[in-house]
């Protein structure tokens, strides 16, 4: 059974986490989530892939849900990344996140393990077992092995607390098969910033984006414009913003994001190893993006 709201429909960011000397910046954090919220976004998602969570340590991702909250302060949902390759860990972020204030939970599919289908509706439901905030489900086979099937998605949203999926698959065909069988039991959210109108004229509610960490507003619109029924107009930015948005995925994400956030003054460029900053050639790239648009 859907909840009777969703989590938030529209814009969602996946957060950048801003690094300084090797320690998460904190004054820079909190100007960029001030930036996200004066700029009209809809929902923050700390401690995604965006917010290169595979390198923070427990009492970083921890501390880093903890602060997001604290500084949010209520004024949009934010959606804690809690998701791991072992799903006893995910229940012990999960119920952290939940205890300090989060509003939903972000678990990606099992990466490097490989599982089953059986094995992710397993995983999925014992975590969601676990806690009283809903879960928003998060498939992104490029990074983690793993596909989440139509017959799977259906099975997982019998549960109570599973209300969404973050869809970053990039197959139309699996996402409207999804759409058919699971109807109004799910809510839809694009992963995929160039696929956002696409998502909606399937059903979705939104997008959680990483283009919105350079344009808040502008992501919050094509999914508005949309909403309202203007279609050519949404459809106008989405085309509008492709390069800006193939820009920021020219090297692995989030390689470009962080440099773009970098040129754009909100923070150093400093990424955690085994990532590293961009070629010059794709910092070329980035950079005549984003004049391109207005933002250098």
């Amino acid at each position: 059974m859907k909840l009777s709201k969703p989590i938030f429909k529209g814009a969602a960011t996946a957060l950048i986490t801003p690094f300084k000397d090797g320690k998460i910046d904190y004054p820079a954090f909190k100007n960029i989530i001030e930036q996200q919220i004066s700029g009209g976004i809809d929902a923050l998602v700390v401690c995604g892939t965006t917010g290169e969570s595979a390198t923070l340590n427990d009492t970083e991702h921890k501390e880093s849900v903890r602060f997001v909250i604290d500084c949010v302060n209520g004024r949009v949902p934010v959606i804690a990344g809690t998701g791991s390759n072992d799903t006893d860990y995910s229940i012990q972020l999960s119920k952290h996140a939940c205890a300090d204030g989060a509003d939903a939970l972000l678990l990606v599919t099992p990466y490097y393990n490989k599982a089953t289908q059986q094995g992710l509706i397993k995983s999925f439901s014992k975590i969601a077992d676990a806690c009283d905030k809903p879960v928003i489900l998060y498939n992104v086979p490029s990074r983690t092995g793993v596909n989440i099937k139509p017959e799977t998605y259906y099975e997982l949203s019998k549960h109570g607390n599973i209300a969404a999926v973050k869809e970053a698959n990039g197959d139309i065909s699996s996402i409207a098969q999804t759409m058919e069988m699971c109807g109004d039991s799910i809510d839809l959210y694009s992963g995929n910033d160039d696929q956002i109108l696409p998502i909606l004229s399937l059903g979705g509610i939104g997008v959680i984006s990483v283009l919105s960490n350079v344009v808040p507003k502008i992501t919050h619109d094509i999914c508005e414009e949309f909403f309202k029924g203007n279609v050519a107009k949404s459809r106008e930015l989405q085309l509008g913003y492709l390069e800006l948005i193939n820009s920021l995925f020219c090297e692995v994400n989030p390689i470009p994001v962080k440099a773009a956030m970098a040129m754009m003054g909100y923070c150093s460029e400093e990424i955690r190893l085994p990532l590293c900053t961009p070629e010059e050639k794709s910092a070329q790239r980035i950079r005549a993006a984003l004049k391109d648009k207005g933002l250098l």
